[in-house]
């Protein structure tokens, strides 16, 4: 019998943030007229995956603590508890006729749940980034709440959302410390 080699695969954190930005973003385009949601959604496919190039790239030079068997089991628990209020959230949002508020429901959960991540991780600038989407879901909700349709609230969210990931991840990865020393030369 052969032997099987049990083998980890680790993705960085910065990679994980930037599929994220991209699956924000890829909400905020759906919410856009087909030409132009379909113009926007290739730039932010095009972002994502240099983005989670780099950040892989960046993530292999040994940045970022390794994460031990608490921590690794304390970060899966907040994905399914996030995934979980999501889901559950977003049946009951339905079924009381407000789906609307679905996508702002989903940023500011997320939102809240990097705040105990950036503890869990050693990542304090996770804290600014949870509270930007925190916010961004309230003012989507209220958006949501004060015009007709999902387009806008839905656009703004994601789009933005999508941003705000995208920078946190480009911040995680080094790629602004590149970007500053580009700009100083």
């Amino acid at each position: 019998m052969g032997r099987f080699v049990r083998r980890q695969v680790e993705v960085p954190g910065s990679a994980v943030l930037a599929l994220a930005g991209g699956v924000a973003w890829l909400v905020g385009s759906a919410a856009l007229p087909s030409g132009t949601g379909t113009v926007v959604l290739a730039l932010g496919l095009a972002v994502t995956a240099w983005l989670t190039v780099r950040a892989t790239r960046s993530g292999s030079t040994g940045r970022g603590p390794r994460l031990d068997r608490d921590r690794r089991r304390r970060v899966i628990a907040l994905v399914v508890v996030g995934v979980g209020l999501v889901v559950l959230g977003g049946m009951l949002l339905r079924a009381t006729g407000r789906a609307e508020l679905t996508v702002p429901l989903t940023v500011a959960v997320c939102g809240a749940l990097l705040l105990p991540l950036a503890s869990v991780l050693d990542r304090r600038s996770l804290l600014a980034v949870g509270a930007a989407l925190m916010l961004l879901g309230a003012g989507g909700a209220v958006l949501a709440l004060n015009s007709a349709g999902t387009t806008e609230s839905q656009g703004m969210v994601g789009l933005v959302g999508g941003v705000l990931l995208w920078v946190a991840a480009a911040q995680q990865a080094g790629l602004t410390g590149e970007l500053r020393d580009l700009i100083r030369r």
